[in-house]
């Protein structure tokens, strides 16, 4: 009776100790299933996404790039990221020339476009956002601008983009296929400073994105012109090449084409690629 309740017991705790390793290993396998890496950020271990990173971005993006960096640095505590905002086209230039910087965000792909034929990229540029103009006039609407047409009139002081910038050049899309023309006072080399015109009573109006209405609030008076669908803007990222901090540039590029980023995106004004 002795020797069979001592073999009993061990076959029992043989059994036992097999289910418990069949056990582990499937709770090892479903924890491997649901870390697996989803997105650039989460393919970095945690210890990679530390250090300086400087991200080069439009001028437009700077309220929503600004939220993005805080949360990235909140998420990402021995991460620090600094911002270089101005007009694409001067940003790629900048970039060409040698200047550091580790992320390209620009508002239009024509200046990606320079960026990857002068192999300064890491990898292929993700869009992440869209956007489209409008004209903005001082509070109320004193001059009654009510259609692109109207900026034709040179009563109306009217400030616009460059043309090679990427507003500038969905400025100048809309005057070709209207077949008008804007006697623009000045040009400027950014979407901010063109903003920036109106709202201290420089300019009677100007050609902004609807992001930067949105954000100068009871400052400006926007009126939206149907012409504008066929000039829309789309913005793509990308890691550059002579980044010095590859991981946490590629993390940051991440957040802003994930859930998140689509999401400060979008209460800005943002339309999706």
């Amino acid at each position: 009776m002795k020797r069979s309740l001592v073999t009993t017991l061990v076959a029992v705790g043989s059994c036992a100790a097999l289910l418990s390793a069949c056990s582990n290993a499937d709770d090892s396998d479903a924890l491997m299933d649901s870390t697996e890496p989803t997105s650039a950020s989460e393919s970095s271990s945690g210890s990679d996404v530390t250090g300086d990173i400087t991200v080069f971005a439009a001028a437009s993006l700077k309220a929503t790039f600004t939220e993005l960096g805080e949360t990235f640095e909140a998420e990402h505590p021995g991460a620090t990221v600094q911002f270089n905002f101005a007009g694409s086209s001067d940003l790629v230039n900048q970039i060409a020339q040698g200047a550091p910087a580790d992320v390209f965000a620009s508002a239009d792909t024509n200046n990606m476009t320079k960026a990857v034929e002068g192999n300064l990229v890491d990898g292929d540029p993700v869009d992440f956002a869209t956007n489209t103009l409008t004209i903005v006039t001082a509070p109320g609407n004193p001059k009654n601008v009510t259609s692109f047409a109207d900026l034709a009139n040179p009563d109306v002081l009217t400030v616009v983009c460059a043309p090679q910038v990427p507003c500038g050049s969905a400025t100048q899309k809309v005057e070709d296929a209207t077949g008008t023309t804007i006697p623009a006072v000045s040009e400027e080399s950014a979407v901010t400073d063109v903003l920036g015109k109106v709202t201290s009573g420089q300019a009677d109006a100007g050609l902004v994105y609807v992001t930067d209405a949105a954000g100068a609030g009871d400052q400006v008076t926007a009126v939206e012109f149907p012409e504008a669908s066929g000039a829309v803007n789309t913005y793509p990222i990308v890691v550059l090449k002579n980044s010095d901090n590859a991981a946490t540039a590629a993390a940051f590029e991440a957040l802003v084409t994930g859930e998140q980023g689509r999401k400060v995106l979008a209460e800005a004004g943002f339309a999706a690629p």
